[in-house]
């Protein structure tokens, strides 16, 4: 995200914006109300999962992806691309 008063770019990791869909794609199931357990997401086991696929990617990574993948799905509601 560019800061609109200084127009420099203030993320600072690029690599999580450049492999964000494919984790949202790998995310997914794990938000989905259809897969819950008892009214319970699977969200626990979608930081395992990441890890396992992105495993170059440290805790802090995963967590955030996990957090902007959970906010994508809550804004979008239901499952889909970003």
């Amino acid at each position: 995200m560019t800061d609109p008063v200084s127009g420099q770019e203030r993320r600072t990791n690029p690599q999580l914006r450049t492999i964000f869909t494919e984790a949202y794609e790998v995310l997914l199931p794990f938000f989905d109300p259809a897969n819950s357990w008892g009214g319970q997401t699977h969200e626990h086991l979608a930081y395992r999962t990441l890890h396992e696929q992105f495993p170059s990617l440290s805790t802090q990574e995963v967590f955030t992806l996990v957090e902007a993948a959970r906010r994508v799905f809550a804004h979008d509601g239901k499952p889909g691309t970003p």
